[in-house]
């Protein structure tokens, strides 16, 4: 039995999930996102509660099990708070501004980068920080892997985009003699 799997997913005031055949739409204060229905599981709604069971024992249900239950909770918090992801730009000269949709970013390039943010995602700029904010958790952490992925973080100096959260492991470089 998933240990993910078997929990009950608990459906907050103000949110409205509607299970389909084929996809699940869930609806809150933020907005509504769409989940796709796995086969081989089924979602029932019981009080304020949503239950994912398996229709059988085979390995694709087992592994589609808690798969279900995971992209319900990720879809009901990003209806309810919503997530976030903060960058670090680090280096000397590399600059960022913009905001909402567009970036423009001086990453030591001959150019200025510019980047645009899919619809549903908006980037927060606070000096050398950058916030990029949605309901869609795979869509918050792809456009923050787009973004770090424009100038990765160098080993020596620690230079470029980062996670707020990542830790960037140095070496030691060269020892003159």
């Amino acid at each position: 039995m998933s240990r993910i799997g078997k929990l009950p997913l608990e459906v907050p005031s103000g949110v409205t999930i509607t299970v389909d055949s084929d996809v699940i739409t869930v609806k809150g204060a933020k907005g509504e996102l769409t989940v796709p229905h796995l086969s081989d599981v089924t979602v029932k709604l019981e009080d304020n509660q949503a239950i994912v069971t398996r229709n059988n024992e085979g390995r694709t249900a087992r592994a589609q099990h808690g798969l279900q239950r995971a992209l319900l909770n990720n879809a009901v918090q990003g209806i309810t708070k919503g997530f976030e992801k903060k960058l670090e730009v680090n280096g000397v000269g590399f600059r960022v501004s913009g905001g909402g949709q567009k970036l423009e970013m001086a990453l030591g390039f001959s150019h200025p980068v510019k980047f645009e943010a899919p619809t549903g995602v908006t980037l927060t700029v606070n000096k050398m920080e950058i916030t990029v904010a949605g309901i869609d958790k795979q869509q918050v952490g792809q456009v923050a892997a787009d973004i770090r992925a424009l100038k990765k973080p160098e080993p020596y100096k620690g230079k470029g985009i980062k996670y707020a959260d990542e830790v960037i492991l140095r070496k030691a470089g060269k020892t003159g003699k």
